[in-house]
Parts: C-alpha cells; structure tokens; sequence
C-alpha cells in the first residue's frame, strides 16, 4: 500500500500538493468512487481510517484513504496504523495530511513517501517561485518573474491561482510581461522578518518602513508581536557585545540559534554598531513598548513607525562615522 505524507509551513501549499497528489493517484477513475475522505472538521475515528485502509476496494480497482489534519491521531491510533501499513493491501493508498497537532513520529516512518511543501527563504524561495512559474499555463518574462518574487513575500499559496488567472485573461501560453502582470497582482503579500531587521542594519529607512507595513497589513502582524521580533534582534546583538567570540559556530553556540549564517550576520552587526549604539536601540525598544501600550497615545503603527526609523538612523549613523574614519 503506497502511503504518503504531505506537510509544509504554509496551509494552502500543503492544499495544493494534496489535491495533485491525490489526482495522480486516482487518474482517470471517477474520485466518488475510489476517495474516501476523513476531513479536518469532522471528529477523526481511527479505526474506521483502519478499517478504509484493510478492506479491499468495491466495485473499483482501488481506493485512496485521505486524513486529513492527521496530526488528530494519537500514539495508539498511529500504532494500528502502522500494522496496517507492515501487511499492505496493494489496491489502497493512505494519503495523510499535516496539521491539527504533530503527526507521531512512528507513523512518519512509516509512510512511503514524504510530500514536503515548505520553501526556505532567500535564494531558494526565489528559485522555488521561478520553477512553479515555468511549469505553469502561461510564460513570464525575467522582469515579471522578479516582479511577481517581490509582491507575493511569504503568500506563495497565491502563486498557483493567480497563474490560472493569467491564463484565463490572457489564453493558456501567453507570454505575460510586468505590464499586463500588474492589474492582477493585487494587495502585497506579507514579507519575512529577518526583511524588516536587514533593512534596519542596512540603515535604509525606507526600505524598512515599507517592510513594517507589509508586515502589519498583509501579514496580520500585531504591534507587539513586531516589538518582539525587533527586541530579540537587538538582544543578540546586545550578547554579542563584549563577548569572547570570534567565529559564526561561537556565536551560534553563544545565541542558542542553529544557523551559523544567522550567527555570522548577527556577529557582523554587532561589531558594526558597537555597544553604546545597540544599549541605544534598547532603550528606544522600551520606550515603545510602553507607547504601544498606551502612554503615548498614539497610534500603535505610528509608534513602530518612529521606532523603526529611529533604529535604522543608529545604523546608518554609525557606518557614516566608520567611513569617515576610514
């Protein structure tokens, strides 16, 4: 019985690649007939999923067992999943879908195939967004390729629905440039944090007030939720500060963090911008905090505003004062 998981960061990728999974599986056959679908709102009952998995298909040569949300199922109900999967029926596949909790580990290993729908940051989300757009029903340009990257952020799940929407306006094949790519672009979609925190040490202001509002608008980040991300920032750089380290791994170890690169980039800035100037940056983190709760009363994006601006000043002041020296 051929088994599979299908997991990822982002709910509709992981919908998307559910729904092609399970149109290859039953091909040209009627889905009323060989589907049979245990849905997310629905209370999940094991052993009828046991059942579906260990009585052979009727009236049809096969059967595709769907859980959704499987993370619903608890060790011992993973448990009779697992026997089932050790004496396999040939004519059943289990398609299990991530999320409602952690799927158990020992039905993890158990599946034959892990779908992984999660897509890293940086260059490989933009070659990511390249590929999906060279297997879609109509051709980008190079520009509007690198237009479409920069709109859609971290929303990728918008990706596959609006290339069906270019080739229902402009017939399948088309070659699509930025400016007829635009009118269907619509609202930004929400960008990474790590976007916000690199244009604040790049000192570049306008740039980071535009990530901050992308952030807030389209990401649906909450102004506390921001000031955390900001706060954590500057709090490794503020350990970084007089410590006795010298390499990413030291840094990484210092910090708790896995990546040496995010340790390599945090070390680099705190040297940048020096402990008198990241004590500063604190010092504005609380005073905002405290506005965001309602001394000032401002507006909490007003706040994040004069905050985030105010953060990219120290940076940039503080490369101008090294160039100078230089």
């Amino acid at each position: 019985m051929p088994a599979y998981l299908v997991r990822g960061d982002d709910p509709a990728l992981v919908a998307q690649a559910t729904h092609r999974l399970i149109e290859q599986l039953v091909g040209d056959r009627d889905p009323s007939l060989v589907v049979e679908e245990f849905p997310a709102t629905a209370e999940l009952d094991a052993g009828a999923v046991v059942d579906a998995c260990t009585t052979p298909p009727f009236l049809v040569d096969r059967r595709v067992v769907v859980v959704r949300d499987a993370g619903r199922l608890g060790s011992a109900d993973a448990g009779r999943l697992v026997a089932a999967l050790a004496d396999p029926l040939p004519a059943i596949a289990l398609v299990l879908v991530a999320g409602g909790g952690t799927v158990p580990q020992a039905l993890v290993k158990a599946v034959g195939e892990v779908v992984d729908t999660a897509v890293r940051a940086g260059k490989d989300r933009t070659r990511w967004v390249t590929e999906q757009v060279h297997r879609g029903p109509v051709r980008l340009d190079p520009r509007a390729v690198q237009r479409l990257d920069a709109h859609l952020g971290e929303d990728l799940g918008r990706l596959a629905g609006l290339l069906e929407t270019l080739a229902a306006a402009y017939g399948a094949g088309a070659t699509v440039g930025v400016d007829e790519l635009e009118p269907f672009l619509g609202a930004a979609g929400s960008v990474p944090p790590w976007e916000l925190t690199d244009a604040i040490d790049a000192g570049d202001a306008a740039a980071a007030l535009r990530t901050l509002q992308r952030m807030m608008s389209a990401g649906g980040r909450a102004a506390l939720e921001v000031l955390a991300i900001l706060h954590r920032h500057f709090s490794q750089l503020l350990q970084l500060d007089g410590a006795d380290v010298t390499t990413p791994e030291d840094a990484a170890a210092l910090l708790a963090v896995r990546s040496p690169f995010v340790a390599k980039k945090a070390l680099a800035q705190a040297r940048q911008l020096g402990g008198e100037r990241t004590a500063q940056a604190i010092l504005y983190l609380a005073d905002a905090d405290l506005d965001v709760r309602g001394r000032s009363g401002l507006p909490p994006e007003a706040v994040l505003e004069v905050l985030v601006a105010r953060l990219s000043r120290l940076a940039r002041v503080r490369s101008a004062a090294r160039s100078g020296r230089r």
